[in-house]
């Protein structure tokens, strides 16, 4: 296979890189054309934001070609939809070696284990000589996808931690943004009664169907509108601090009389912003911390 590579300005990145797709491009990365050089210039933001600027100064743009399509003709397509100040030497191709690219790509997803008792593992590595079988060992299984997360980030390692520490042996659940699911199965996986996981977005909702279903536990999965009245013995919510602020009244009363309520999605300096939010309904505080995240839980009285 060949890779199409042209520099680009800033300015014109997201229009190249869409145009090249709709040319029959497989894939389009942007790389950094001033990398590994004293111009080099990083990107960044917020975690769990995205970065102002999309794109450097100075970009190469990269497009896997399919086989049997011509750069050339490729190029002709581009300049008619409208970018066509691209000089002859700013683009060149690349041969790209032979690779199972299936195995490769498998590999960069490895078992991810959180706290004592809970792996993530990939439907490639079910026996995976560091996945430890045996009793009290919770196994979730889940590929990672195009969205809705996969466990990685540190704010659904705090809530399924959370969730192992505050047993919810034979409790009602509700997990609002379940996104994958990976909390509701969880909470079912270590013991609760029942487990409700709402979303706003109906692909979220039939993936926590499909990674219940895969895991052999029973979710009820919805949207929000869905949601029958009634309080839960436990309430977990991973999303950000806003739609966590204006989220409170709901979640708050959602949260049965000595039920808890754990939060998560919420940088540190935002934790007492969104403590005062729940104060008139529940007591917040900060259950654990990691890599500028927090996990916040209280108990409804």
């Amino acid at each position: 296979m060949r890779e199409l590579v042209l520099t680009c300005p800033e300015a014109q990145a997201e229009a190249l890189s869409d145009a090249l797709l709709d040319a029959g491009a497989l894939s389009v990365s942007v790389e950094d054309a001033d990398g590994d050089t004293g111009a080099e210039r990083p990107l960044f933001g917020e975690p769990g934001l995205e970065p102002e600027v999309q794109a450097w100064h100075r970009n190469h743009i990269v497009a896997l070609l399919p086989d049997g399509l011509d750069p050339a003709q490729m190029l002709e397509q581009i300049r008619a939809a409208g970018i066509d100040d691209i000089p002859p030497g700013d683009w060149s191709i690349r041969e790209v070696p032979d690779a199972d690219w299936v195995r490769l790509t498998q590999s960069q997803f490895p078992p991810i284990q959180v706290g004592s008792r809970i792996w993530i593992v990939p439907s490639w590595h079910r026996e995976h000589p560091d996945v430890p079988p045996g009793e009290g060992m919770i196994h979730i299984e889940l590929d990672p996808g195009l969205a809705f997360g996969t466990g990685s980030h540190p704010t659904t390692h705090l809530c399924l931690e959370w969730l192992a520490a505050n047993s919810p042996v034979g409790q009602s659940v509700l997990d609002y943004g379940c996104g994958s699911g990976i909390l509701a199965i969880a909470a079912q996986m270590l013991g609760a009664r029942r487990t409700d996981a709402v979303d706003i977005d109906e692909q979220a909702v039939e993936a926590t169907r499909y990674n219940a279903q895969v895991n052999r536990v029973q979710v009820n999965a919805m949207l929000p509108d869905q949601l029958s009245d009634g309080q839960f013995q436990v309430v977990v919510a991973n999303i950000l601090s806003n739609p966590l602020k204006v989220l409170a009244p709901m979640l708050a009363n959602r949260v049965a009389p000595g039920g808890r309520l754990a939060l998560s999605g919420i940088l540190e300096r935002q934790a007492e912003e969104v403590a005062q939010a729940y104060a008139p309904w529940l007591k917040m505080s900060v259950w654990q911390a990691r890599e500028g995240w927090v996990c916040l839980h209280g108990t409804a009285h």
